[in-house]
Order: C-alpha cells, then sequence, then structure tokens
C-alpha cells in the first residue's frame, strides 16, 4: 500500500512550507505558466497535488531545460513543423498536460516505428500460404459443381421418357 501524501511530505521535505518552496524554486517562467491565485499561492494547494506537480516539474527541467523545448518536441513528433497555430495553441497548456502529450506522441511514434519495420516481413508469407490453399481449392470446388450440375441433368433427361412411355 502506498504511503499517504502527508507521509510522503514529511519523508522527502521535512514539512509543507519546504514543498512549497522546492516547488515555486522548479516553477520558473521557462518552465511554468503562473495560473495559481494570488491570494491563495501554492501554500494552500493539497500535498498530493505539489509532490506531483514538484514530480512534474523535476521532469520537465530534466528531460528538456525549457518549456519551449518540450513544445518543439511535441510539434516535431505530431509532424507539425510548418502549423504555427498548433504550436502556439500547445505552448499555452499547462505543464502536466503538455508532458502527457509528449508520452502520449512518443509511445505512438514507437509503436509506428515497431509496425513499420515488422509488417513487410510478416505479410508476405501469410499471401504466399493464401494463394496456395485458394490454388488448391479452386480445382476441387470447380469439380463439385460440374459433378452437381451433371446429376440433376441426367435426371431431368430420364424424367421425361418416363412419362412419354406411360402415355403411348
Amino acid at each position: 500500500m502506498s504511503k499517504s501524501p502527508l507521509a510522503s511530505v514529511k519523508e522527502r521535505f521535512e514539512s509543507k512550507e519546504k514543498l512549497v518552496a522546492a516547488v515555486e524554486k522548479l516553477a520558473t517562467k521557462d518552465l511554468w505558466v503562473d495560473r495559481v491565485s494570488s491570494g491563495k499561492g501554492l501554500a494552500k494547494v493539497s500535498n498530493a497535488k505539489l509532490l506531483r506537480l514538484h514530480t512534474l516539474l523535476t521532469q520537465a527541467k530534466e528531460g528538456f531545460g525549457t518549456r519551449d523545448k518540450l513544445v518543439a518536441s511535441i510539434v516535431e513528433l505530431s509532424k507539425r513543423t510548418k502549423d504555427s497555430g498548433y504550436a502556439a495553441r500547445v505552448g499555452e497548456y499547462p505543464l502536466p498536460r503538455l508532458l502527457d502529450l509528449h508520452r502520449a506522441l512518443s509511445r505512438s511514434s514507437k509503436r509506428a516505428a515497431a509496425a513499420a519495420t515488422k509488417a513487410p516481413k510478416a505479410s508476405a508469407p501469410k499471401t504466399k500460404k493464401s494463394a496456395v490453399v485458394k490454388a488448391e481449392k479452386a480445382p476441387a470446388a470447380k469439380a463439385e459443381k460440374a459433378e452437381k450440375a451433371k446429376a440433376p441433368a441426367a435426371d431431368k433427361a430420364k424424367a421425361p421418357k418416363k412419362t412419354a412411355a406411360k402415355k403411348a
């Protein structure tokens, strides 16, 4: 079972005030879009949210350095480098959303690359097998249809002769 947010704060930062100070230190203009109420501030935010913000801010700082580099990476992963409107709109997103978007785009690009490398190898044997199976089934199916077509025609030819013989 995981620890409570208060226990995590006390273990890692000793007090909530030190956690708030650490988050404020990381939340520079390079990474953070300040949307916190000026009257309340970060001191009124829950411990769980503060811990998550601290984790995300450290990840962004280590992985990208600045918010602009993170946005540029997202735009490149989504293959929309020439779309300045998209880049501007993504630039307005909060940091947690940017990191989630980057994670999702990087996963999908890895899956697409893996599928592209595996696709030619996997599809070639299937087409050969299916062509061979179809070639083997086709003559057998034609022979069955021909036999069925001949049998009723022979019955029809015999039936009128019998009725004609009975009439005479």
